[in-house]
């Protein structure tokens, strides 16, 4: 159970028998991959303990200040995972967060309104357009899309009462799954009736699911270039090798952010070689935290498929991968360090057929 910093502090120094029971800086190259966290982390703070002298797996509560100067208690962990999915810089605070994103406030049922008598809850949003018709706003949809109770059924996630209860309205949200097995999603039983199926396989029928695991191809949904910097290595490895880097996009096995593709920053087929320059970004959000996770799991997916993958880590980040370089700016030096990694992974004789 999470302690505050004194508490935690004595105990520590009670069970190692030492005054300072971790020194200054041991946990540098922990936290200097989050700068956002180092300028919200102040010692007079927290006892006059500094960051660095906190492990990051430490169960203790900790006092920080964001950048607008609201303050706020979280353990390492916690902040270390508040960025979570969004790019905003207000998500290392909670307060900025909520006042970024507010609330969506959903209108209340009326609690005195009674069911319709096909058993399906009535909704007070909507309004009966034929008063010949008694039938309620989801037995007319299930007529005119032609989808049956039963199909409906059939889509529920297992579990999921989606569809079988009802209690069941159009703004409550449910699990549902495709007879392929991919990840469960969440949607309201209005949007199934629409027409909306699962996000993996709608994305496959528009390309990767042609494709064979492992084929490299272009894609239309893979992101632009975060920055100058990747456009400018690639130019630099098409000048060092002959090789085709029109492609973006790799085929692979499992889901990944609901698409059977990921998108490498550069790709290599006739190496099978994929490249990613990383940086933390202006708002220190970049690869740290979750999106470092997400990586890993890219890099596990493509190395599944019989890729390889070659991440240029800009400083603070740490390498992750057997392969990783750590470097600045796209240089030079930089892509020579990367023409010595494809030839430890595919041989340099391989390597050396490609080279102008």
């Amino acid at each position: 159970m999470p302690e505050n910093v004194e508490q935690w502090w004595a105990r520590r120094q009670w069970s190692k028998g030492v005054a300072v029971p971790y020194s200054v800086g041991r946990y540098r190259g922990d936290w200097e991959r989050y700068p956002t966290l180092i300028r919200q982390y102040h010692p007079d703070l927290n006892h006059g303990i500094v960051l660095t002298q906190v492990p990051p797996a430490a169960d203790v509560y900790l006092l920080w200040e964001c950048d607008s100067g609201h303050r706020f208690i979280a353990t390492p962990a916690e902040q270390r995972a508040r960025p979570s999915g969004t790019r905003r810089r207000s998500a290392w605070c909670p307060f900025c967060a909520e006042a970024a994103v507010p609330r969506r406030v959903r209108p209340a049922a009326d609690p005195t309104a009674t069911p319709h008598q096909c058993g399906h809850a009535r909704d007070p949003r909507r309004l009966e357009s034929d008063p010949d018709d008694d039938r309620c706003w989801l037995c007319r949809r299930l007529d005119r899309t032609r989808m049956t109770r039963e199909e409906l059924v059939t889509l529920a996630a297992p579990g999921s009462r989606a569809a079988v209860s009802a209690e069941n309205s159009s703004a409550a949200t449910h699990s549902w799954q495709c007879a392929e097995g991919h990840p469960a999603f969440r949607a309201s039983i209005e949007r199934i009736i629409d027409g909306r199926r699962c996000p993996v396989c709608r994305h496959a029928r528009e390309g990767a699911g042609r494709r064979a695991v492992g084929e490299a191809f272009h894609s239309r949904y893979a992101p632009a270039p975060a920055s100058a910097a990747e456009p400018a290595l690639k130019q630099r490895l098409a000048d060092r090798l002959a090789v085709d880097l029109d492609c973006n996009a790799v085929r692979v096995a499992r889901p990944f952010h609901s698409h059977l593709e990921v998108w490498p920053d550069i790709v290599i087929p006739e190496l099978r070689i994929a490249i990613e320059y990383d940086t933390t970004g202006r708002g220190g959000l970049e690869h740290v935290g979750p999106r470092e996770a997400s990586d890993r799991r890219k890099d596990r997916l493509l190395r599944a498929a019989g890729w390889e993958v070659v991440r240029v880590r800009c400083s603070p980040l740490r390498p992750i991968g057997p392969f990783d370089i750590v470097a600045g700016a796209v240089s030079a030096t930089v892509v020579e360090r990367l023409l010595e990694r494809f030839g430890e992974i595919r041989g340099d004789l391989l390597v050396a057929a490609y080279l102008r």
